[in-house]
């Protein structure tokens, strides 16, 4: 019997329990559906990931008070205060590996005031090289300068979100605010930074020397003007272990601590970041997508029952074929060709679910303000089908060896 003879039967055959065919082929249908919209949507926010850490650069260091917490890069790394401006100053000065620094001091707290809007945000003080080393661009005005900072100039830099939260859509630059009850400027609006890592959409920058002065005097101290983090720019990729070196014997000898004693700060380059986020994202995207196999295990294991209810229903059909001339390799073909077409109709309905998913996912997160760019690669869907026509076969294989080993007398006398 012909292959293309043998697909025409397998189809008729479907066709005729129309309902059942499409209850079978639920469990492939979920189980692609779901694997294929988890590697989709993996694959874009890796990709907008990878984005986000080449826009700041594979040579960037960041040091935090403490040891790593969860206030990320931008907040506190530790509860201890043991990070200073001065320390920021020694690093510019004595680090031969590093090209720039940029220290920050911040306030999660502080009520920020435009008009009849109110709201609680972050303020952080920063000086001019922060934004070139951040690499933030600018949407609108300009970003402070090292006259403003010298000056102790009450001006400030919005991030998107929160100028859009304080002014709508109308153009900020120019406009006044109030920080905590002072005045500032807002000279400048920054881009908006999308599903980066940080927290530059909803933070307003000042001059470092006016944040010391007029919204955080407190982080004045004994010790020097104390800094939330330093976000450091080595001389080139190839340098930044170098660097993190010169920064550690710089930070241990201004802290004056002994061999035995352990570090009071963290330091963590870029490359690492990205790494851990690569991991985590990676076995995340593993364990939702094992969760989703278990779907196809339940349709194979459907596809299976069902195959082995079609030829116990059709053995008088099976003895017949084989009293006019069927052979053994035709049935086998024919049950195995019903199996693989269930599962691939499963299949292919399934790629058109997983298209649905993501569309839905990818408008859900523009909306949050998180845009992401989700495409069904030619090689996943490929990879699915693929699969599921495999389950197919292997979940249709016993049925059609039980359906090809049938007595044809016995058969014919089944009633």
């Amino acid at each position: 019997m012909k292959l293309w003879d043998c697909i025409v039967i397998a189809i008729r055959a479907l066709a005729r329990n129309k309902l059942r065919s499409i209850l079978t082929m639920l469990g492939i249908l979920i189980g692609v559906g779901a694997v294929v919209a988890i590697m989709s949507l993996g694959q874009a926010q890796e990709t907008e990931m990878e984005k986000a850490f080449a826009s700041l650069g594979s040579n960037l260091i960041y040091v935090t008070p403490g040891t790593l917490g969860g206030q990320g890069m931008m907040g506190a790394g530790g509860s201890a205060a043991t990070l200073t401006l001065e320390d920021a100053q020694a690093i510019a000065r004595d680090a031969p590996s590093v090209k720039g620094v940029a220290p920050a001091a911040q306030r999660y707290d502080a009520q920020i005031v435009a008009g009849r809007e109110t709201l609680t945000g972050i303020v952080a003080g920063v000086t001019q090289p922060y934004q070139e080393i951040n690499n933030l661009s600018l949407a609108q005005g300009n970003f402070i300068t090292v006259y403003d900072d010298r000056a102790k100039s009450r001006v400030v830099v919005l991030g998107s979100e929160l100028a859009k939260s304080l002014f709508g859509e109308m153009d900020p630059t120019g406009q006044s605010i109030r920080i905590d009850g002072r005045q500032f400027e807002v000279i400048g609006v920054l881009e908006t930074k999308g599903v980066g890592f940080g927290t530059e959409d909803s933070t307003a920058y000042v001059p470092l020397s006016t944040f010391y002065a007029t919204l955080a005097p407190d982080q004045v101290t004994s010790r020097g003007y104390n800094v939330q983090a330093i976000a450091i720019q080595a001389n080139s990729k190839d340098e930044v272990n170098s660097a993190m070196d010169e920064i550690t014997a710089i930070l241990r000898d201004r802290h004056r601590l002994r061999e035995w004693e352990e570090d009071d700060f963290s330091l963590i380059s870029m490359e690492s970041i990205a790494g851990i986020a690569g991991e985590m994202l990676g076995l995340i995207r593993l364990i939702l997508a094992a969760i989703a196999g278990i779907s196809l295990l339940v349709g194979a294991i459907g596809i299976m029952n069902i195959m082995l209810v079609s030829v116990t229903e059709r053995i008088r059909e099976i003895g017949l074929r084989k009293a006019v001339g069927a052979k053994q390799r035709d049935i086998l073909i024919q049950f195995l060709i019903e199996a693989a077409t269930l599962s691939f109709c499963g299949g292919a309905l399934g790629v058109g679910l997983a298209w649905l998913l993501t569309q839905f996912a990818s408008a859900m997160a523009t909306r949050a303000g998180f845009p992401i760019d989700v495409m069904l690669s030619g090689g996943v869907v490929v990879m699915a089908l693929g699969v599921a026509i495999f389950i197919g076969l292997v979940s249709g294989l016993y049925p059609a060896i039980r359906a090809a080993r049938l007595d044809p007398i016995e058969s014919l006398r089944h009633e």
